[in-house]
């Protein structure tokens, strides 16, 4: 398993996920199953890739899920 954690990819796409979680706050509230979801959705799914990507066997699988 790497350690993904120390990786700055990781690092940068968890402050994406704080600030589109930050900037998504003052949404209008129509908004909130809409936009406001799927920029959440597709920022979690970044570092969520990059997550699971480690815990994989080899390095070739971890290169495709950083892909």
């Amino acid at each position: 398993m790497h350690d993904f954690k120390k990786l700055n990819v990781w690092i940068s796409a968890i402050n994406l996920v704080t600030e589109i979680y930050k900037t998504t706050e003052s949404f209008p509230k129509t908004e909130t199953y809409g936009l406001t979801n799927q920029m959440r959705r597709c920022a979690v799914s970044i570092p969520s890739n990059i997550a699971e990507g480690a815990g994989r066997k080899g390095i070739g699988e971890f290169k495709l899920f950083l892909g």
